[in-house]
């Protein structure tokens, strides 16, 4: 039976209870971080294989326009440069992503911004749709068709595991063209990948908290129910109320991950698969994120999948049934005065990783100052 009391319990060794624990460690407080995987850094985790640090739960880039943020993670580890230049590949076409004049020059042997922007206005005006009833017909108008029907549909599709004229309209607010020539995904002025990979941000986030994993929660509660003054939980808001009002919705991933006996398979650390009948999203090459030249090459493929319980949640289905349901769960918390939540989970949204850094700060400030 463990006796001491913590100040507090902190459920998840993610970004957001690792970034909690360190800003309250250096604030005096004690901390215990429990987890019920076998390793910290929740879904930024890495394992080295072959020399390479292969990203288990999905390609993590890290990108911020937030200085404080990305002088804040600088202060714990070193970046590399890396830029995500993304391709895209339909039936035997190669494309650059994000939508950009390479794109479009491949579409359509266009040349300049202007050719490229009469094309799409053409092909949105051939459609003549109004106000738009789903998912498709909001990308049409946004797009055109062939950059709609080549590059967004079949992913999209496999995304939700859904036709996207069954997808509502909201889920695609733009769809972002550039009518320059730059194959960079992200438009902020920060972005790497750590060089000693994201399990030594965890660590050194981590340390001067006690940490216990494969440690459930729910079970470590009862047996413990004194343990901290206050927890912090970062893991499914539902299950934290017993699912009392109903479950919410996630989409999770999985991945089938091997071992190549060349140096180089794809050339790029991300290859989009937009056609519907290849049935993952994507492959990822991970030594691309780190410029590696080891012998051998990891590759995993992308499994998109709909949630059910006992499989990992990634992200939250943000419709407007389980934005309600989740805003009646968040009444629910604020009455637990004695529980702070947050993380993807705990907040139900999807965050980049410089967001949940600036999410933990921010929690840390209002509640220690």
């Amino acid at each position: 039976m463990m006796q001491q009391k913590y100040d507090y319990l902190i459920v998840g060794a993610g970004l957001f209870g690792a970034v909690f624990a360190h800003e309250a460690v250096t604030r005096g407080k004690t901390c215990l971080v429990i987890d019920r995987r076998g390793h910290i850094g929740g879904n930024i985790h890495c394992e080295e294989v072959e020399g390479i640090q292969v990203h288990c739960y999905g390609a993590h880039i890290f990108h911020t326009s937030d200085k404080e943020v990305w002088d804040y993670a600088g202060r714990f580890v070193t970046f590399n440069h890396f830029v995500n230049s993304p391709v895209a590949i339909y039936k035997d076409e190669l494309y650059n992503l994000p939508f950009n004049m390479n794109t479009f020059s491949k579409l359509w042997g266009v040349r300049t911004p202007a050719q490229a922007q009469e094309k799409i206005q053409e092909q949105i005006a051939e459609l003549d749709i109004g106000e738009p009833q789903n998912l498709e017909e909001q990308a049409l108008k946004l797009v055109g068709r062939d950059v709609y029907e080549k590059l967004v549909k079949g992913y999209t599709e496999k995304q939700w595991g859904r036709d996207c004229r069954e997808l509502p309209a909201f889920i695609i607010k733009r769809l972002p063209l550039r009518f320059t020539f730059d194959n960079n995904y992200f438009s902020d002025p920060y972005q790497g990948i750590p060089t000693e990979g994201y399990d030594v941000l965890a660590e050194r986030l981590l340390e001067g908290s006690d940490v216990r994993l494969r440690t459930d929660y729910f079970e470590f509660i009862k047996e413990h129910p004194s343990i901290a003054h206050k927890t912090v939980f970062t893991g499914m808001i539902d299950e934290f109320f017993g699912f009392r009002l109903g479950h919410l919705e996630y989409r999770t991933v999985s991945f089938e991950t091997e071992v190549l006996d060349c140096s180089n398979w794809q050339g790029n650390a991300v290859v989009n698969y937009t056609e519907r009948e290849v049935p993952y999203t994507r492959i990822i090459e991970h030594k691309h994120f780190g410029f590696g030249r080891q012998p051998k090459t990891v590759i995993s493929r992308e499994y998109p999948a709909e949630w059910t319980p006992g499989m990992e949640p990634y992200y939250p289905v943000n419709n407007e049934k389980n934005q309600a349901l989740y805003e009646a769960y968040r009444r629910l918390a604020e009455e637990r005065t004695d529980v702070i939540f947050g993380g993807r989970l705990g907040s139900y949204r999807y965050y980049d990783m410089d967001k949940v850094i600036r999410a933990a700060l921010d929690a840390v400030r209002e509640e220690l100052g």
